[in-house]
């Protein structure tokens, strides 16, 4: 074993995060991220950017706890990220916003020098351009700001007196962009009125800026104290003052999408669920991953082995979800088999999203129903011969009985093999209490009775009723709506085709 004198070392890279919204990041971050050992990361980079790591890889928190002063605290996190080079380690220390805007980014580059420590930064999209753009607010404009002055609204405390010049910061640039300033608020505010800047000056303050819920307000340097107390305004806030202000009325953009602002629960599969997730985030909405399924191997691969050694005597191929789909063609796979097996069978989906992973798989489909459910199905059969035929169906370990049953009924051969198991995941109370506690819930949606009835059952008839009784529930169709009904819930709305894009467009219409 070679010793740790001779170890190769890692490399840090300091890459900024981007103001919030994940797609903010940029592609050279994004490459970083995924071949990082460790990612140690700060409070405002957004703990969804994660998910974009190896699940390998070391993640370690470094925002600031009360009680350590901010020279105790940085010097920790330097000796961390030597530390971790010195092992051998790829690193990325992920900074909200740009690492070399009031990030202390250089503080760390500094100390890795001293040890030698190989390092790359990359820039990040700062929260001093980013947010006030996610508010509608240009920093300047042809005819109202010609120049722009960034400022840290919480500079060093040790040091002895400002190092700000506000006489020149009252008179000088057209636009003032403070970040980190709700703390010393009032004494900005007044430092700028003494100085000569008009209290009627416009003045934006947006928190939580390009996160689905940003919150904006504005005013004047007169009355936005006022305001943001008013509006319970909180930390991170970007501060805008000037004349552009004036433009958000036209220009915003962000907060006026179709959903922003509803807070959504997505209780599909979490390696499923993430293009749901991504069409309501596009109109605007906060989705709220819990999955209540999870997608796992059946218990034995016997059945469907046996179904695919005589997959040849099978007249048609019924698949009704995609995971069917995606787990007969790895068993394929892991079988050493290829599609030439499936040469001549009649191939059946139940819905586009099913169809789609069977034409990716470079297979043709030769029947989907209008209706994208077992009877829809049946009906399109019927019309092509059921009797004296043989169905192979590899789905759920448990599912519905609707289609083998009527199949055999009308004269068909039917094998119903698992080629997978949705099994509930398990989730403590405190996972519970703390998706429960991040604030009232809009809408609750779910994909199949089995995903309701999981989410009833983890959250508790209790803790329903108490959290989640105002909630809206939308249901993808009849047969999901029904289990809400059972389950004595009131179900918003269905979609009229029961797809995701559907459903999507379905929620937007309903709040609009």
């Amino acid at each position: 074993m070679a010793s740790t004198a001779h170890r190769k070392l890692g490399k840090v890279a300091l890459v900024g995060a981007g103001p919030g919204d994940p797609k903010l990041l940029t592609l050279r971050g994004l490459t970083l991220l995924e071949n990082a050992d460790t990612v140690v990361y700060d409070y405002l980079a957004n703990p969804a950017l994660l998910r974009l790591a190896r699940i390998e890889a070391e993640k370690i928190y470094v925002g600031k706890k009360r009680g350590s002063s901010n020279a105790e605290h940085q010097s920790k996190i330097n000796a961390l990220l030597i530390a971790s080079a010195k092992a051998g380690k790829n690193v990325v220390r992920l900074k909200g916003g740009d690492p070399f805007i009031f990030g202390r980014g250089s503080e760390e580059i500094e100390a890795l020098v001293a040890e030698a420590i190989p390092f790359e930064v990359v820039p990040g999209v700062t929260s001093a351009i980013a947010v006030p753009a996610y508010a509608g607010i240009p920093l300047t404009h042809r005819k109202l700001a010609s120049a722009v002055t960034f400022i840290t609204g919480h500079e060093d405390p040790t040091k002895a007196e400002s190092h700000l010049n506000w006489e020149k910061l009252a008179a000088g640039a057209d636009t003032l962009v403070f970040l980190m300033a709700m703390g010393n608020l009032s004494a900005i505010i007044q430092r700028l009125i003494f100085h000569g800047k008009s209290p009627e000056t416009p003045v934006a303050l947006i928190e939580w800026g390009t996160y689905p819920y940003q919150k904006t307000v504005t005013g004047t340097l007169q009355n936005i104290e006022a305001i943001a107390r008013e509006k319970k305004i909180k930390p991170p806030v970007v501060m805008v003052i000037g004349e552009v202000v004036s433009l958000r009325d036209q220009l915003n953009w962000f907060e006026t999408r179709p959903l922003f602002g509803k807070r959504i629960v997505v209780t599909r599969a979490a390696a499923q669920a993430q293009d749901f997730i991504e069409q309501l985030a596009e109109q605007g909405a906060e989705p709220l991953s819990f999955p209540t399924l999870e997608i796992v191997p059946p218990p034995n691969w016997e059945a469907l082995d046996t179904a695919i050694e005589h997959i040849e005597s099978y007249d048609t191929l019924i698949f009704t979800s995609v995971n069917g789909v995606s787990y007969l063609r790895q068993r394929l796979r892991d079988l050493k088999k290829d599609l030439r097996l499936l040469k001549g069978i009649y191939i059946c989906a139940i819905g586009p999203g099913t169809a789609k992973a069977i034409e990716d798989w470079d297979l043709r489909v030769d029947l989907i129903p209008d209706e994208f459910k077992a009877e829809g199905l049946l009906e399109k059969l019927t019309e092509h011969g059921i009797k004296g035929k043989r169905f192979l169906i590899p789905r759920a370990l448990e599912a519905r009985e609707v289609l083998p049953d009527e199949l055999r009924r009308m004269g068909g051969e039917v094998d119903v093999v698992p080629a997978y198991q949705a099994v509930r995941p398990v989730y403590s109370d405190e996972d519970i209490e703390r998706f429960l506690n991040r604030g009232a819930i809009d809408m609750l949606t779910f994909a199949s009775a089995s995903t309701l009835r999981h989410f009833v059952e983890i959250i508790g008839k209790e803790r329903f009723e108490h959290h989640l009784k105002e909630s809206d529930i939308a249901a993808i169709g009849p047969i999901t709506a029904q289990a809400a009904e059972e389950q004595g819930l009131m179900v918003a709305l269905t979609p009229k085709d029961y797809t995701f894009s559907s459903l999507t467009e379905a929620i937007v219409d309903y709040y609009q």
